[in-house]
């Protein structure tokens, strides 16, 4: 397994070192699909913010998708990855953006201003129940889950969420990536042990335990990256409000699709 090593990167000011840094990328020029995407006219301030914060470019690096390819950003909320991966993957390729109505919901106006007059035409939104995404086997060459993975083991009490049969979410998910086709699986971390178990309390979910999931269902991880590691997040707090907004240890994990 390649575990490929990246030194943390700490912002003092987002909105300003993330623009300055996204215009030096710029100047210097694309070297390849990956930075020529994120380098692409048209893009959004906020989007070019989230490329520091994410290192969206070395992060999408790590799955190899080429042109012409098919791929699914599941949960992929607003769309960012997938404008992304549109770019990636050129005319004769297709993503598939597909979130369930909560996701839908959430995204907003972000969303519906991304896929506006057919702005990204090889990317087609799909809202869909989960427990029945109609995925066709053998369909995709790729599959990306960006900080949603846990909300699959999510059991909501206040009526926001709906019910997710996680195990079939997951075969459905194997069996559309071909044989040899590649997962992307990044996340926040849940403290050593916990499983699942802080997936509904604080949005986490433990890297060995996200492992031995898809590994379990013809997967085999082939790389991981520190480029998102926090190792001061004490892992103990909810991941989408302060003070972990934005701060939180994430794995980033790379699987091979290697059984039917």
């Amino acid at each position: 397994m390649k575990r490929i090593k990246q030194p943390l990167r700490r912002f003092s000011s987002l909105g300003l070192l993330a623009l300055l840094a996204a215009t030096a990328a710029l100047a210097a020029g694309p070297t390849d699909r990956f930075d020529s995407a994120v380098a692409h006219v048209g893009r959004s301030p906020a989007d070019m913010k989230r490329d520091v914060a994410d290192h969206s470019v070395e992060i999408l690096r790590l799955t190899g998708v080429r042109p012409s390819m098919k791929v699914a950003d599941i949960l992929g909320g607003d769309g960012y990855f997938s404008e992304l991966l549109s770019y990636v993957v050129g005319p004769k390729g297709h993503v598939y953006l597909i979130n369930n109505a909560s996701f839908d919901e959430w995204s907003g106006t972000e969303l519906t201003t991304r896929l506006a007059n057919g702005r990204l035409p090889n990317v087609e939104h799909r809202t869909v129940d989960l427990n029945h995404m109609d995925l066709k086997a053998g369909s995709l060459d790729a599959v990306i889950l960006s900080k949603v993975y846990h909300d699959l083991y999510w059991v909501d009490t206040e009526g926001i969420w709906p019910k997710v049969d996680t195990a079939s979410v997951l075969v459905q998910i194997s069996h559309a990536v071909k044989r040899g086709g590649m997962l992307l699986l990044v996340d926040h971390s849940a403290q050593s042990g916990h499983g699942s178990s802080d997936a509904s309390s604080l949005h986490r979910i433990e890297e060995d335990f996200a492992i031995k999931d898809f590994e379990s269902r013809g997967f085999k991880l082939i790389a991981k990256s520190d480029l998102l590691r926090r190792p001061e997040d004490p892992r103990d707090k909810i991941s989408y409000k302060p003070p972990m907004l934005g701060k939180t240890d994430r794995f980033v994990l790379v699987f091979k699709k290697v059984a039917r």
